[in-house]
């Protein structure tokens, strides 16, 4: 009988192999380079992020505000994504606060009252940092800046960063407008008392600020010049 064909196996085009000695070694150092510029990327990712690890960890306070759409569940949105960021604790939230759009009177319709509020983080993200992270999350939240005082889905303004005083082109601390405004001072002042004195708030007591919770009782009233006053008015609704 005749004997059976033997086939032999070769490689297809497809395979892509080197056509030389020099394209496979080229290929070779090529990958070698990759491996090595991987390896230092992450070497220095681990470097950053021990660095930031061993940062001191600052006490900072971020005034939130929001007058478009949900306001009320965009601030508790702000709280949970600040609650996620690197490095970072959300340690304390004040009282939802409502107050007149500024430079709107209380009586127009023209621009929705906003909700507002304050907390404080423990972090160790360097002010700059932080600060971009603050509009990362602004930015999430469909924030934009049309003109001054625009209404906006959301707001996050860093008032203070420890002791530290910052003055330069993107940040400046604290924040250069923060003893002008009930807003941020009376929610301030229920998580900090101790940042806020009686002459602050006194000086702000004449604009109208209404707050959402049974909790700013104390922070509101805690004062005698600011007892009674009328403008600074107690509504029982949930906190952050």
């Amino acid at each position: 009988p005749p004997m059976p064909t033997r086939q032999v196996m070769r490689p297809k085009a497809n395979l892509h192999l080197p056509r030389s000695a020099d394209a496979a070694a080229s290929q070779l150092t090529a990958a070698k380079v990759a491996v090595v510029v991987v390896s230092q990327m992450a070497q220095l990712a681990h470097k950053t992020i021990r660095a930031d690890v061993t940062r001191e960890v600052v006490v900072a306070y971020v005034a939130l505000g929001a007058n478009l759409g949900d306001a009320a569940a965009a601030l508790k949105q702000a709280v949970h994504d600040l609650s996620a960021l690197p490095l970072t604790v959300v340690s304390k939230t004040s009282s939802i606060y409502k107050t007149a759009a500024l430079g709107i009177d209380s009586s127009s319709d023209s621009s929705p009252d906003y909700l507002n509020a304050v907390v404080e983080l423990q972090t160790r993200l360097s002010a700059p940092d932080l600060l971009h992270q603050l509009q990362q999350i602004e930015q999430a939240a469909g924030r934009e800046r049309p003109y001054l005082n625009a209404p906006r889905t959301l707001d996050l303004d860093l008032l203070l960063y420890g002791s530290g005083s910052i003055d330069s082109v993107n940040l400046t601390v604290p924040h250069p407008r923060m003893l002008q405004r009930a807003f941020v001072l009376v929610p301030l002042a229920e998580v900090a008392p101790g940042l806020v004195s009686a002459g602050q708030l006194a000086a702000v007591a004449d604009q109208h600020i209404e707050c959402l919770g049974r909790e700013c009782i104390d922070s509101i009233r805690r004062l005698p010049e600011i007892s009674g006053d009328g403008h600074w008015e107690i509504l029982v609704e949930p906190r952050i």
